[in-house]
């Protein structure tokens, strides 16, 4: 039987301000019995349900809600071993994540990689029946390949392994244990909080973390705070209630009668109704989200993917066609005559190809200045835990910062104070202050009209002072090894008390004491003078709080004893029949009030929006042995006919380098936005402050509560994205759906965060910037963690990034530029029957190590001085376009030519080699003993490897010149010396000596086949080489006088991808 009739108000919306879906209503029989729910589930709705304030039928959940808790409390003894049945067990699942094979597999799936895979495949097929001195020498490709491939796969299973600590970083905050009451057992009971199902009823307290989300029945304390801060972003702990929240679409923040799981209880002690376990719960939700969102590629990966691909699909099309053309060939005499053995020859150039076409050395460049870049930022407090995300912060064209301890430094201070000054007949006059320091240190100055005052003078202050530190139980601790003040307890109560330092009314000699001891001092010396003797507790209905004082030492009577009342302005104000003047108590007036209450309002608005807190005395109290202080609702008649002291308007105030940073992200064209949990007035009045907004900018349609954002269209709210800079009053929900509309206007979103509600978004985003002092989950689910909390940061990062990214443009041109040589050269030998002028190993090694020392250096390049005075670029640039492809390729040109060139020269011209004519160097092939061509020719010449060690050389030393050229794009070496990046000028020293080593230290000349190369041979190498300085600086100059050196060439075409691809090859 449910026997809801007996208690009517807990069939209605009055006792659980809850709003369910009828599904549930129809859960309750006409009989009066309660029906059960379907197995399987750990909410009393399924996604439906989990916001409970999302329909309009009430009273089916109350009745149902009932009917569990008394089945629970009285008449069933069986419902654990029956709720064990009907519910899975409360608590977050483990993610499953990849297995480590699939991980593994997954880093095969690019197509240059598979290239590589099969090219290292064939080359090992080839080795196996090679022949003659090269049986050993041709493993060497097969293994270097697969060695390169397997570290590039180990850099990726680790970086996705960390991806996954996130959504496990979660299980963290689920507490092990709750404390139910059900009628198995007589009392309180402590079970695992997985076996906690909704319907249960249970109890919390100071100290515990929620089990589940439960809706408050019973408050038995004066209040009952919840710090929520991981859930919601609020910075201050919240007062809950029993009262229901009318409103069916409130966001969390505004439901105070609901306790959250995962979160903690900060003070005093209730009993309430779980509604929702597990996924199901708030916390829950954000699980969900994550698991998802899948993570977004980076403009980087995104383009070197898609160049991939192009490049991928053309080598394989011009692999088959060398050897295709070549058929012909086949059957020459050097071959012996055989078909076979001429397909398998050509089929080997056509790998070496492929391996000279990809540069296998580019994911280590990046890789390794993408850590040089993390390196530099960790110098700036901005902690990278991914890498290509560095890259992702140059092209950042939105930062979505969060508000509190980012843009404000999180420590609340009182900005300004006023007492009472005179009161003559209707007139009003106050004094006014202002307060410098905008964190806890208590170190400032009180200004009364610019000019700096000595409180002491004042009595009214004397006393707003003793207020502060008696109204108070928060302190100032000074950690030893940060170096900074904290704070111990409430954020507004610290803020009074860091006031009372700075005002230090009896001026007390702070000069001589240590950092520890200066902390509390001031307040140490009020609190010698007065004794608190009990407190009476803030409580919603009067919105104060009060303590009895009573002097020191004391003399046993009440005579002197004061009660210290601070509270909400028009609350305390309206319990005020007096107002302090000097020393003396004067009647209160309503002019005099509202001459107090406008200064308030004034304060509370505008540019400021201050939070004030009234203080005020009852000189006169009642005896403590005559107050009832166990029942709260009497407080308010104790705290009576009070005199007004004063009034503190406080604030957590914006960062000083705040300001400066927002107007650098204008001029870069960053739009900034303003992403908080606190109310729109105080977010508008701290974008003003900081610039977001300017002082008189109407804001009607560029800031944004999370209702008044749910209530747009959605092409309001697309319009409402691309114009708006403040968004207040969110949830977890808005943010990722912010971050969704800018995604579709192909913006690049930094989005910061800190509580465990912020995941899911920061996770969407391109850049997701968690601060240090935030929530594992957050830092988990972020690319990037600010040490310092600080926006500023951010900006640094950001340019930062864009110097990694100008810098990551020469490296990779400049590897670029190699490769198109290395094809050119292959291609040119292939399509005029020339010898192999270059050979695999030998392609690797240039690739690898030659070429990839001067391309790490590039990453040292200086950063342009204007380089934050640069719209952001756009994310789908690509790597080579336009102008600056001819340029590359033109380079590449001569590089394969320069190679082709220098074997050719040895064959035909150099003293040492055997002259032969270029009729006879094309047929080589045909050359024989019989053969008249070749009379008096010595066919093993053909093999010689001084033609491969010319072309090596050459190759290598002009990429060394090239490498200067790098180190500007468009300024000439004249202009931008090389000795700018000195990393630069060490690499190239140290290739050429690397390159010296093969040539002359034995047995690496057999393994690269290779000889050393004489004086005269070297002068004609350099010849060679140098022309390329020549070649770069005619371009160069080109670009910087003639064309706008970006996107188009001269003739305003634009090539495709394809082409680009295509070219490269070709």
């Amino acid at each position: 039987m449910c026997p809801s009739a007996w208690f009517p108000k807990l069939g209605s919306s009055a006792v659980f301000g809850l709003q369910l879906p009828s599904s549930l209503a129809s859960r309750t029989r006409d009989d009066g019995n309660c029906s059960p729910r379907t197995a399987g589930n750990s909410s009393l709705e399924n996604s439906e349900y989990v916001n409970v304030s999302s329909n309009n039928e009430r009273f089916g959940l109350c009745v149902w809600f009932f009917c569990k808790s008394m089945t629970a409390l009285f008449l069933s003894h069986s419902f654990p071993s029956v709720a064990a049945l009907c519910w899975k067990p409360a608590e977050l699942p483990a993610e499953e994540g990849k297995s480590l094979l699939e991980l593994i597999l997954e880093q095969f799936e690019d197509l240059l990689v598979r290239i590589l895979l099969l090219a290292a495949f064939v080359s090992f097929i080839l080795a196996w029946f090679e022949e003659g001195e090269e049986t050993v020498t041709a493993f060497v490709e097969p293994i270097v390949i697969i060695m390169i491939l397997l570290a590039n796969a180990v850099v990726g299973v680790w970086q996705e392994r960390n991806a996954e600590s996130a959504i496990e970083a979660l299980k963290e905050y689920e507490p092990e244990m709750g404390k139910v009451i059900r009628a198995d057992r007589n009392g309180v009971q402590r079970i695992r909080a997985r076996d906690i199902v909704p319907g249960d009823i249970v109890e919390v307290a100071v100290g515990d973390k929620v089990p589940a989300d439960i809706r408050i029945i019973e408050i038995k304390s004066t209040t009952l705070r919840v710090d929520q801060s991981i859930l919601t972003g609020e910075s201050v702990s919240v007062i809950k209630h029993t009262d229901p929240v009318p409103d069916p679409r409130a966001v969390n923040q505004d439901k105070k009668n609901m306790l959250f799981s995962g979160t903690n209880i900060a003070a005093g002690k209730a009993v309430g109704v779980v509604i929702a376990t597990g996924v199901y719960t708030e916390i829950g939700k954000i699980r969900n989200q994550m698991v998802a969102t899948e993570p977004e590629k980076t403009p980087l990966q995104q383009k070197l993917d898609e160049f991939s691909q192009q490049l991928s699909k053309v080598i394989s099309l011009v692999c088959i066609a060398v050897w295709v053309i070549n058929i012909g060939h086949f059957s020459d005499p050097v071959h012996g005559g055989s078909w076979f053995r001429g397909a398998i020859y050509y089929f080997k150039i056509a790998v070496a190809l492929a391996v000279a076409a990809i540069p296998e050395g580019l994911p280590a460049v990046i890789t390794t200045c993408l850590a040089l870049g993390t390196r530099r930022m960790a110098k700036k407090n901005a902690i990278v835990r991914s890498l290509p995300s560095v890259e992702t912060l140059g092209c950042t064209s939105v930062i979505c910062s969060d508000k509190t301890g980012t843009l404000t430094t999180n420590q609340m201070s009182v900005f300004r104070m006023f007492i009472v000054e005179k009161i003559e007949g209707i007139h009003c006059s106050l004094h006014e202050f202002t307060i410098s320091g905008s964190t806890y240190t208590p170190e400032g100055q009180i200004f009364k009209n610019d000019r700096p005052v000595r409180c002491g003078q004042y009595d009214g202050l004397v006393e707003l002072a003793t207020i502060c530190a008696l109204c108070n139980d928060s302190s100032l601790d000074y950690n030893e090894s940060k170096k900074v003040y904290e704070k111990v307890g409430e954020a507004t109560e610290t803020a009074l008390t860091c006031l009372v330092e700075k005002m230090n009314v009896f001026d007390t000699d702070t000069s001589s004491l240590s950092k520890v001891e200066r902390a509390n001092a001031c307040n140490t010396v009020i609190k010698q003078l007065m004794k608190k003797e009990c407190t009476l507790e803030f409580s919603r209905d009067r919105k104060s709080m009060s303590v009895y004082c009573t002097p020191v030492p004391t003399n046993h009577n009440s005579s002197g004893s004061k009660l210290f009342v601070k509270g909400a302005p028009e609350s305390v104000i309206e319990r005020c029949n007096y107002v302090r003047v000097g020393n003396t108590r004067v009647a209160l007036t309503l002019s005099t009030k509202e001459k107090i209450l406008s200064k308030i309002r004034e304060w509370g608005t505008g540019i400021d929006t201050l939070r004030c807190l009234a203080l005020a005395t009852r000189d006169h109290p009642p005896r403590k042995e005559d107050m009832r202080l166990d029942d709260s609702s009497q407080f308010i008649n104790y705290e009576t006919n009070l005199t007004f002291v004063g009034c503190v308007g406080m604030l957590d105030p914006p960062r000083k380098e705040v300001m400066l940073s927002i107007e650098l992200c204008k001029k870069a064209g960053i739009r900034v936005i303003m992403i908080t949990g606190d109310n729109k007035g105080t977010a508008v009045a701290i974008c003003r402050r900081i610039g977001i907004f300017s002082e008189s900018e109407e804001v009607a349609d560029k800031a944004y509560t999370g209702r008044e954002f749910d209530d747009l269209s959605p092409e309001d709210q697309s319009n409402a994205c691309r114009s708006a800079r403040c968004f207040a009053r969110v949830e977890p929900a808005h943010k990722s759906k912010i971050v969704e509309y800018l995604q579709s206007f192909n913006e690049i979103t930094a989005m910061t965060g800190d509580g465990v509600n912020d995941a899911p978004a920061l996770k969407k985003a391109e850049i997701g910037i968690a601060m240090g002092s935030g929530t594992a989950v957050a830092k988990s689910a972020a690319e990037m963690v600010l040490s310092d909390d600080n926006f500023s940061t951010i900006v640094a990062a950001v340019e930062e990034g864009r110097a990694i990214y100008n810098n990551m443009k020469q490296f990779i041109r400049y590897l670029i530029s190699s490769n198109v040589g290395e094809v050119v050269c292959i291609f040119l030998t292939a399509i005029l029957g020339l010898p192999e002028a270059l050979i695999p190993v030998q392609l690797l090694w240039v690739n690898l190590v030659t070429d990839g020392l001067p391309a790490t250096a590039l990453g040292f390049n200086p950063p342009d001085l204007d380089i934050m005075d640069k719209l952001p670029r756009n994310p789908r640039e690509p790597l080579i376009s336009g102008w600056l492809f001819f340029r590359y390729l033109a380079i590449g040109v001569y590089v394969g030519f320069a190679t082709v060139g220098s074997a050719t020269w040895w064959f035909l011209y150099d003293p040492e080699g055997p002259q032969v004519t270029f009729h006879q160097l094309r047929n080589f092939m045909r050359c024989t003993e019989d053969n008249p061509i070749f009379e008096g020719v010595d066919c093993d010449i053909f093999e010689s490897r001084y033609p491969t060690t010319m072309a090596l050389s050459v190759l290598v030393t002009i990429e060394m010149l090239n490498a200067l050229n790098s180190v500007s794009e468009n300024q000439s070496l004249l202009r931008m010396p090389p000795w700018l990046n000195l990393w630069l000028l060490g690499a190239i020293v140290i290739s050429m000596a690397l390159h010296f080593l093969i040539l002359y230290m034995k047995p690496l000349p057999l393994i690269f086949q290779v000889t050393p190369l004489s004086w005269p041979q070297w002068v004609m190498v350099l010849k060679i080489s140098l022309p390329v300085i020549l070649l770069d600086e005619g371009l160069k100059y080109l670009s910087r006088n003639h064309l706008d050196g970006e996107c188009v060439l001269w003739w305003g075409w634009q090539p495709s991808p394809c082409f680009l691809a295509c070219a490269w090859v070709t």
